[in-house]
């Protein structure tokens, strides 16, 4: 790497805005309109909410509430959900994260509103089924609100509407994965306009242009109209950095870091401060520890109900494979699971027996094996099988004997995996866990030929960041998956 003085790269020293500076770059930006947008909506849909309660409390023989404690209702769910930054602009817009935002604020907001009816004077006639219809009433309506909201938010920034153009410091790796992600998910809601790097690593692999260096920082924004600027890795001092961070806000621009050591931060992050030197501790998730043996356990118990409650269709599908490969049911391949420990997956057979034995595929780089590798020896019904993902039934069973999980990174061939752990970044790193039916990579579309690389970043950021909602949110997206995934399957 390249050294350099900090006089050669160095912003001026920085100076109060004038006023008609001010007037000319200061960007007091609004708040979006999405978020205005949330607040006029959940405050319609709590008007409406109290309003259908009211109206079919005397059908339901229930007392109707006082107007005014309905508006204390109002106003604190409006107030739990501005604490919980529910109208904060995000960058990951989630329908069931927001859900369950809805479904925990109007818990709180029920039982203060039951517990300050109890205190104070006053009718107190039916007020556990009063606060429960109003719960129930308010929660179904702002979720389906927040529903609606965050699919018009995603398909607007789909569109290229209410992004924010922005600006990537350095020019190096991390940069370039920053800026290729970010144009790969414009529901992310940043669009990247150009790097500021004065040495850039490789310009020519770059998804946008080398705008300028440190010094072009006010000019750039003004001249794109940057709303956010993401700082990542170069080779800068840490005195230039500090101070394009401090111009960007005195212009009103928001700031995201990429910390160094990102791969061992998580979402479970503390900061505790020595004097003014700041300590980010992020709780590491332990795989040996009790949290998964609980996790394992449940999946063997939820596997051996979804077994005996599908018996009918896995005999079904068992019969539909019989009859359209013969025996032998399942298709039967090594893999490589929990702390590379083989184990024998199962699925329905797909596809007729080859007429001479397979090769291992050759693979294009940063390329995962999957879908049909050689002859397309599929059957009518294994393609059925395949597009509605029902021939990885049978891994339930895998579950149950205690070698998969339900929800994990997928596993690999063993001859791939010893591959891979040799070639790709932490690929090691997801065998920490059971091998998985479905995992946080294959919701996110990492299946089949995609990204070796993205697949094993998604799989570590999982174990890193379990939680039992985690696990919840793959389930339910898994659903999501498989049909979206009918028409697209090999």
């Amino acid at each position: 790497m390249a050294s350099r003085t900090l006089q050669a790269e160095a912003l001026p020293p920085l100076e109060s805005l004038t006023l008609e500076q001010a007037g000319r770059l200061s960007r007091a930006r609004p708040a979006s309109s999405w978020n205005r947008g949330a607040l006029a909506l959940d405050a319609a849909m709590l008007f409406a909410a109290a309003l259908v309660s009211q109206l079919t409390a005397s059908g339901a023989g229930i007392v109707t509430v006082p107007s005014p404690w309905l508006v204390v209702y109002g106003v604190l769910v409006v107030s739990f959900l501005y604490v919980r930054n529910g109208y904060a602009w995000r960058l990951r817009i989630s329908a069931l994260d927001d859900v369950r935002t809805v479904l925990a604020t109007t818990v709180f907001a029920s039982m203060a509103v039951l517990s300050l009816r109890i205190l104070l004077p006053g009718e107190v006639s039916d007020l556990a089924p009063q606060a429960l219809r109003l719960f129930a009433f308010s929660a179904v309506y702002l979720a389906a609100g927040r529903v609606a909201l965050d699919w018009s938010q995603l398909k607007g920034r789909r569109h290229g509407e209410h992004v924010r153009p922005t600006l990537i410091v350095g020019a190096g790796r991390v940069g370039r994965l920053a800026a290729n992600r970010l144009l790969e998910h414009p529901e992310l809601g940043l669009a990247p306009v150009g790097f500021i790097d004065k040495e850039p690593l490789d310009e020519s692999a770059l998804p946008v242009p080398v705008l300028g260096a440190s010094w072009d920082l006010e000019r750039l924004i003004e001249q794109h109209g940057v709303e956010h600027v993401v700082v990542t890795f170069s080779t800068a001092p840490s005195e230039v950095l500090l101070r394009e961070i401090e111009r960007c806000e005195q212009l009103g621009v928001a700031v995201s870091l990429v910390p160094r050591l990102f791969e061992r931060v998580n979402e479970r992050l503390t900061v505790e401060h020595l004097g003014g030197l700041p300590l980010l501790t992020a709780q590491r998730t332990d795989p040996k520890g009790w949290e998964f043996a609980v996790k394992y356990t449940v999946d063997r118990l939820i596997a051996g109900v979804l077994l005996l409650v599908t018996l009918p269709v896995f005999c079904l599908l068992a019969l539909g494979t019989l009859l359209s490969v013969g025996r032998p049911i399942f298709f039967r391949q090594p893999r490589y699971g929990l702390d590379g420990r083989e184990f024998e997956m199962r699925k329905f057979r797909s596809m007729r027996a080859p007429s001479e034995p397979l090769a291992v595929p050759d693979l294009p780089p940063d390329t995962a094996p999957g879908g049909v590798e050689g002859d397309d020896r599929r059957t009518r019904f294994g393609t059925f099988l395949r597009r509605t993902s029902l021939d990885e039934l049978p891994q339930l069973l895998n579950v149950l004997k205690g070698d998969m999980s339900l929800i994990g990174p997928r596993p690999e061939r063993p001859d791939f995996a010893r591959l891979f752990e040799d070639n790709v970044y932490r690929y090691g790193d997801r065998h920490r866990v059971k091998s998985g039916i479905t995992g946080w990579a294959q919701v996110h579309g990492l299946r089949g030929k995609t990204s070796l690389t993205d697949r094993v970043e998604w799989d570590n950021y999982y174990i890193e960041n379990w939680s039992l909602w985690l696990d919840v949110k793959i389930l339910l997206m898994t659903l999501w998956a498989v049909f979206s995934y009918f028409a697209l399957a090999e």
